[in-house]
């Protein structure tokens, strides 16, 4: 998919997408009303929590690949020029 705003998702995962979108882009943004969001969806506090660990992580080693430039799997667009 290409753009998960226009993806059809359910409410939860929607609301999951807004996080991790905030969380990658403006991490210090982040207040209490982000977590209440996703108590609204159905995250309880565990699943909160998974879900900062997870696109933490996939944020940190994207970083870390980009860094190296490692090889971009087939279906991936090239590194932009420059």
């Amino acid at each position: 998919m290409e753009d998960w705003r226009t993806a059809g998702l359910c409410a939860e995962e929607h609301a999951l997408c807004l996080f991790a979108e905030k969380l990658t882009k403006a991490p210090g943004a982040l207040e209490q009303a982000d977590i209440e969001d996703l108590r609204r969806a159905g995250f309880d506090d565990e699943a909160v929590h998974d879900a900062i660990q997870i696109v933490s992580y996939f944020n940190y080693i994207n970083r870390v690949a980009d860094a190296v430039h490692v090889d971009l799997e087939p279906e991936m667009p090239p590194y932009p020029a420059g």
